[in-house]
């Protein structure tokens, strides 16, 4: 269809021009003033109402970028949603993003998306909850179009719907756009910050009173001397000369670096700003960043990283160093050091020292028993002796929970190193904190993880969807969860399915970064009934649009290093009915159907013979009707028994456990590795 065409199905006109005069309409009574439209739309990172991430500055290389304000409820969206998805369906194609902005601060995720989908709107939703990315914007009205050229980032038509796709036509020409001053007729939506007395207000943000405890509660943690961060928060002029890339970092959601979606599940830590403490930043350095009256907190006390965050450990294990080449791939390496214990002792927390940030990515460690292979990798490995990611220095036991380290063997270390542009000599060490001589935690924690070792991601897939879970035979409580993918992972979540089909999600990122890795807590244990499966799905984005994609033309699949990926959530988890005193092998029990669980794309708890995947797949399909011994179409766990059994070559002979205050303590099984 030509683009007149397609313009007059729409009903539409061509009305409003870059370069054209301010739109500004009268407030009614009770309503804060209607803006002016900005020379050019600033950066923001907003949620979507199905929990995904958008970022405007994504779409730079589109030909347009159309945003439609949104309310639920509203007589002029449902109006115009036949038109809006007509208008969707024939411009994306042609390289341009049809999206939503609701900034009307009251409406829920669920009532957007139950609304849009009974409209049949298939677009993403952008929650601007604080209102800042409308504002800034200049909306006024809900129905109110904005078509933006994202090579300036200019408003280049804003106005009802019916009048803009002439404009995208003329953009995707490369043509001027002819002006109007025609409005929407949607209603007013309340911007409260632009009112005069809160303009006056924002004049007032004190620095001392207001900005510094932000800064010292959020951001000093990293910003400060010997922090992980790149620049020391010390003073006002540090702030000051900031400001904007402050107020950038903030309205995309890059800092603080915490990637969880608040609104899923409560946590032990947040480390992400509250809605206020956003508010205040943005709007004070939109007010000039003032400094004002008030004592300088951050030049007058000097702020400086621990040593050791946790305080002085029990026990320093010295990593041996290793020398990083300026670049090049550096293969994992496996350093193996004697076991300095002893005597046997519960680990209750462990925390690491790391002399190059910039190329150790991560350190992961396992205790190898007397007489074990010690160079055969991680597959002798028994519990983790302390390791390290970037933002996840120290992992700390809740109380009366412990893992135990038996004495003699060794401790077996996973390296991996990243070269950053110059040759550096890396030394690392790990600090343990044990409980004390002869005392024994109550309880015993236990780690697995949900991997999808056959992941396959298409060459220029820009949003590719891989599922995995894993089986809980027996009860147990779930207390924390780390999200791991590498530079194409942009988004994960963790569901449980409860045996009575019911699911619940227990944790969102929306987006994921993989600067940062953290361990997420959650603020209550959650149960995790007999018979559930605890669910995986992670987003892949192997397009161009990724600034960190290494190569969008090549299909990847799992890999050890970067450039490859990952699919990776390690669960922290305890047996309800296990103590330390009385181990079961309940772990044993969950890894029988952990295989399944990562080829079973459709969560049916049986493989059918399109979800065999990777060498294992092509080994069994040939024998696929053979392993259906009750032919339902699908190989179950218990069909899949004799196969795992042939993989571990017989059956697998759990060691005797350790004995430690005359109680047995075993060590915590071998884990997938991560990266």
């Amino acid at each position: 269809m030509r683009p007149s065409m397609i313009a007059t199905a729409l009903g539409l006109a061509l009305t409003l021009a870059v370069g054209a005069a301010p739109v500004v309409a009268a407030s009614k009574a009770g309503l804060a003033p209607v803006a002016a439209t900005p020379g050019q739309v600033d950066n923001f990172r907003l949620v979507t109402a199905s929990g995904h991430s958008q970022d405007l500055y994504r779409y730079q290389d589109s030909k347009a970028v159309v945003l439609v304000m949104h309310a639920v409820g509203s007589p002029e969206i449902r109006k115009i949603a036949p038109a809006l998805s007509a208008l969707q369906a024939a411009y994306t194609p042609k390289g341009v993003q049809v999206m939503m902005l609701n900034s009307t601060a009251k409406d829920t995720r669920a009532a957007v998306l139950a609304e849009t989908r009974a409209l049949g709107l298939n677009l993403p939703v952008m929650m601007d909850e604080q209102q800042l990315a409308g504002d800034q914007m200049g909306a006024s009205r809900v129905s109110e179009v904005f078509v933006i050229n994202p090579r300036t980032w200019a408003v280049v038509y804003r106005g009802p719907l019916t009048d803009a796709a002439n404009a995208v036509d003329a953009l995707i020409a490369g043509k001027p756009v002819a002006a109007s001053n025609v409005s929407a007729k949607g209603a007013l939506i309340n911007f409260p910050d632009r009112s005069p007395a809160a303009q006056a207000a924002f004049q007032k943000i004190s620095y001392s009173r207001d900005i510094v405890p932000i800064i010292e509660q959020k951001c000093i943690a990293c910003h400060q001397e010997g922090g992980i961060a790149p620049f020391a928060m010390d003073g006002y002029a540090k702030i000051k000369g900031f400001a904007p890339m402050i107020r950038e970092a903030v309205r995309t959601d890059r800092m603080p670096p915490w990637d969880l979606d608040a609104k899923v599940a409560h946590f032990q830590v947040h480390k992400i700003l509250s809605p206020g403490q956003i508010r205040t930043l943005v709007r004070w350095i939109e007010a000039g960043a003032q400094r004002g009256d008030g004592p300088d907190k951050l030049a007058e006390v000097r702020h400086v990283a621990p040593e050791w965050p946790l305080g002085k450990p029990d026990l320093v294990i010295d990593i041996p160093s290793y020398t990083i080449p300026a670049s090049g791939i550096v293969d994992y390496q496996y350093p193996v050091m004697d076991n300095p214990l002893t005597q046997g002792r519960w680990l209750k927390a462990s925390t690491a020292r790391v002399s190059q940030r910039q190329a150790v990515h991560h350190i992961l460690s396992g205790y190898i028993p007397p007489g074990a292979n010690k160079q055969g990798g991680m597959g002798n490995w028994g519990g983790s002796v302390g390791g390290y990611t970037v933002g996840m220095e120290s992992i700390v036991q809740p109380t009366d929970i412990g893992t135990y380290i038996p004495a003699g063997g060794s401790i077996g270390y996973q390296m991996h190193y990243t070269p950053f542009g110059k040759e550096v000599l890396s030394t690392q060490q790990i600090g343990l904190y044990f409980y004390k001589d002869g005392e024994m935690p109550k309880l015993m924690m236990r780690e697995n993880t949900i991997a999808n070792l056959f992941i396959k991601i298409p060459p220029n897939a820009e949003s590719h969807r891989e599922v995995a879970y894993l089986d809980f035979p027996h009860e147990a409580l779930l207390y924390s969860a780390v999200v791991h993918a590498h530079y194409r992972g942009t988004y994960s979540d963790l569901s449980i399915r409860y045996p009575d089909g019911t699911e619940k999600q227990l944790l969102n990122v929306p987006r994921y970064d993989f600067n940062w890795q953290r361990m997420y807590e959650f603020a209550e244990p959650i149960k995790v009934p007999a018979g559930s499966k605890l669910i995986a799905t992670y987003i892949y984005d192997n397009s161009k649009r990724n600034p960190a994609n290494p190569d969008p033309s090549k299909e990847i699949t799992w890999g050890d290093q970067s450039f490859e990926e990952m699919f990776f959530t390690q669960l922290r988890y305890r047996w309800v009915d296990e103590t330390a005193a009385n181990q079961t092998t309940y772990d044993d029990d969950m890894m029988k159907t952990r295989l399944v669980g990562m080829m079973d794309s459709n969560i049916d708890s049986k493989l059918q013979i399109d979800e065999l995947k990777g060498d294992l797949g092509n080994a069994i399909r040939p024998r696929f009707a053979l392993a259906d011994a009750n032919k339902d179409g699908g190989i179950d766990a218990k069909e899949f028994e004799p196969i795992l059994k042939m993989m571990q070559g017989g059956p697998r002979r759990r060691p005797p456990p350790e004995k430690v205050a005359a109680a047995p303590a075993a060590a915590t099984p071998a884990k997938v590795a991560s990266n």
